[in-house]
């Protein structure tokens, strides 16, 4: 009996070190011609409120807890650098200068739009930062760094950036810092996409405005993508709210209910990585049913007042590994649809957001 006794005591013990697991990043940044090291450099999660800078040898060093991370390196003047990361590691980055001749061309170039952020900004705010409430309470500090590109023959629009953008959203009570490498609208399709770093700050505000933003991110967090990506990894998706449809092999307008999204045809569970993996052969729609879409979103999408529940579309162009923070890779093989395509950057919460139970 003393021997289960001290077998539960440990196994309880193990259980908490797992739930609570972190590990730490560190290493040192240098020039990748002279090796010397670059001070101030940033370093910081993709998604997350967790970065640092650099000593004045270059080196860094970040404490996270256990999931998956892009981590970001960038120093004004050089190439952008990603590292993906899920266990302690100590990293020698080498950090290669621009060649700031041909980013000059690039800018200064026939397509670029003399008036650009006249002409395009609020359409541009609209399609990036969000059209959703909380997209209301976003300011964008410094426009003056986009560059505004049009492209007559295949009637698109780029849109580059000199410098990060930053962006206070005083909706959700975060300063975000954007290192946007392009924003890309199809006008043919009416399709967009975006590519870049964000960066989460919190902001400081009384013991009320806190409150409120608590709030607002729960609000914002109940039927995310980042929600389901939690539920799908605790296996929690029924209790969660969530259903899964598959589209029909046969018929392009019908979906059929997947009965069971843990079978291993869609389901790969975690090992020794502590990640699962995803994967279905045609296009999804996801149920969240503990919530009714905003009427925001209903006259957008064009849609009847009687819709009960918001409901999003995902094509797996691969099969994506989930971590347990809710992080996954790779992310160029999910695309969105319906209601999760018009959350954007307004409606984001960092990785490292955790809802108060």
């Amino acid at each position: 009996m003393r021997s289960l006794r001290l077998f539960l005591v440990l196994l309880l013990c193990s259980t908490v070190i797992f739930t609570n697991a972190q590990f730490i990043v560190s290493g040192v940044i240098l020039d990748s011609a002279s090796r010397e090291p670059l001070s101030k450099a940033s370093v910081f999660c993709q998604n997350t409120t967790l970065g640092t800078l650099t000593n004045k040898e270059g080196e860094f060093s970040l404490s996270l807890k256990s999931g998956g991370y892009d981590l970001i390196f960038s120093y004004t003047g050089y190439q952008t650098q990603t590292v993906r990361i899920n266990e302690q590691n100590k990293l020698e980055v080498l950090l290669v200068k621009k060649d700031n001749n041909l980013e000059e061309v690039v800018l200064k170039s026939s397509f670029e739009v003399a008036d650009g952020w006249t002409k395009y900004g609020d359409f541009f705010l609209r399609n990036f930062v969000g059209s959703t409430p909380n997209a209301a309470g976003c300011v964008l500090t410094n426009p003056e760094v986009l560059k505004f590109l049009f492209y007559k023959k295949t009637n698109r629009l780029k849109v580059l950036a000199t410098d990060a953008l930053l962006i206070t959203n005083n909706a959700l009570g975060y300063e975000l810092r954007y290192q946007l490498d392009s924003f890309v609208y199809h006008y043919n399709t009416d399709i967009n996409s975006y590519r870049g770093y964000c960066l989460f700050m919190e902001m400081e505000g009384t013991d009320s405005l806190k409150r409120q933003w608590n709030k607002r991110r729960a609000d914002a967090y109940a039927g995310s993508r980042l929600h389901f990506l939690h539920s799908y990894y605790d296996s929690t998706l029924a209790e969660d709210g969530w259903i899964v449809d598959l589209l029909d092999e046969q018929n392009s307008k019908k979906f059929n209910k997947v009965t069971n999204p843990y079978d291993t045809t869609y389901y790969t569970p975690a090992d020794s990585t502590a990640e699962i993996e995803i994967w279905y052969p045609r296009k999804i729609s996801v149920t969240y049913r503990k919530k009714s879409p905003e009427p925001e979103y209903l006259k957008k999408m064009n849609l009847p007042k009687s819709v009960p529940y918001p409901i999003s579309y995902v094509d797996l162009k691969d099969a994506i590994a989930i971590t347990e923070n809710g992080y996954f890779y790779d992310q160029r093989d999910w695309i969105n649809q319906g209601y999760w395509s018009w959350k954007n950057l307004a409606d984001l919460l960092p990785y490292d957001y955790v809802p108060e139970e």
